[in-house]
């Protein structure tokens, strides 16, 4: 249950002044969200972290000296940590990749709308991940392209085996996860409740052992079951 009370706190780290800028223009007009601090490096997030005690850190990928991974690996590291949402211009799929083993909820791209971002940090916020269909899309195409450290000769066959444990429903959930809807899309495609599609995608991290929806759509690529949308 979320005891969380008033706006959700959110610190932005971005190493640009006019970035920083625009998204507390963004998110302070929002009733339900406050910035509470700015940062413009790895170092300033740990230290505006510990200070402000933000539920969420909007965290730029690239930035000079400790990067967005880094600091997200270490924030992760510590007690009660806050959810991380990346923001990125995925002009380096290495750290988005790194960044989801290192347990970032999502990621939005720095062109995203700004309806988009403020939905992202709610959904971040609520613990529910987030990945923008052109992000799925473009860590997908990262974690299976030539020299991927994902891509280990895994086979059709084996991923199809590991699928084949889930139920019809739960497949179904997978596919819109490897399509890169969020989960009031699918709830929407598959005509049942958000709460509903929670449960799915929880069995389907149960069952698949994996530990975020990219992995899902992985598997669902590799199995060659995707549709494709």
């Amino acid at each position: 249950m979320d005891t969380r009370r008033g706006p959700v706190r959110v610190l932005v780290v971005d190493d640009e002044q006019l970035v920083r800028m625009a998204l507390r223009l963004v998110i302070d007009g929002e009733p339900d969200l406050t910035v509470v601090a700015e940062a413009a490096d790895g170092d300033a997030a740990l230290a505006a972290v510990a200070e402000q005690r933000p539920d969420v850190v909007l965290m730029d990928v690239r930035m000079p000296g400790r990067d967005g991974l880094d600091t997200t690996r270490e924030l992760l590291t510590r007690p009660d940590p806050p959810r991380v949402l990346m923001l990125t211009t995925f002009d380096s799929d290495d750290l988005v990749l790194g960044a989801l083993r290192a347990g970032a909820l999502g990621f939005v791209l720095k062109d995203t709308p700004p309806a988009g971002i403020l939905d992202a940090v709610r959904a971040v916020a609520d613990g529910d991940p987030v990945l923008s269909p052109a992000a799925t899309a473009r860590v997908i195409a990262a974690a299976t392209g030539p020299g991927s450290p994902h891509v280990r000769g895994r086979s059709r066959e084996d991923a199809r085996e590991r699928l084949s444990v889930l139920t019809e429903r739960e497949r179904e959930t997978a596919r819109a996860i490897a399509d890169g809807l969020d989960n009031a899309r699918i709830a929407e495609r598959l005509r049942i409740t958000v709460p509903t599609v929670k449960a799915h995608t929880g069995s389907l991290f149960a069952k698949l052992a994996v530990e975020n929806r990219v992995q899902i759509a992985l598997l669902v690529r590799d199995a060659g079951d995707s549709t494709g949308a």
